[in-house]
């Protein structure tokens, strides 16, 4: 079976361009704006009546300065902000807090420590 011109061509042709040395290659130059550095620990809030706890884990280089608030569900109760945690890098800390009655909501804020 015989090759046809075209055919025979077009294989010589892509054997060529896929024997060029790499830096003979056209590739494009343009310097984009640079991705984004990762931030924020991963926190996982437990609630068990009136006391709250949470774990946060900082994957990245960046220290998250994690702090946990509280909503108390009764009028009467009073509603905190714990203390700034600063979680380094490959660091895990944990937070807790309380109501006297019942919690309505806990949410962890986080701040780049620096």
């Amino acid at each position: 079976m015989r090759l046809s011109r075209s055919l025979a061509s077009a294989t010589v042709a892509l054997a060529l361009v896929l024997s060029l040395p790499y830096e003979a290659a056209p590739h494009t130059r343009v310097k984009g704006p640079s991705a984004p550095r990762l931030f924020g620990a991963e926190c996982r809030t437990t609630v068990s009546g009136s006391h709250v706890v949470a774990y946060c884990h900082n994957p990245y280089v960046d220290t998250d300065r994690v702090r946990l608030h509280i909503e108390c569900a009764r009028w009467w109760d009073l509603d905190t902000d714990g203390d700034p945690v600063d979680a380094g890098p490959a660091m895990t800390v944990r937070l807790s807090g309380r109501c006297w009655k019942d919690v309505r909501s806990a949410w962890i804020s986080h701040q780049k420590a620096g």
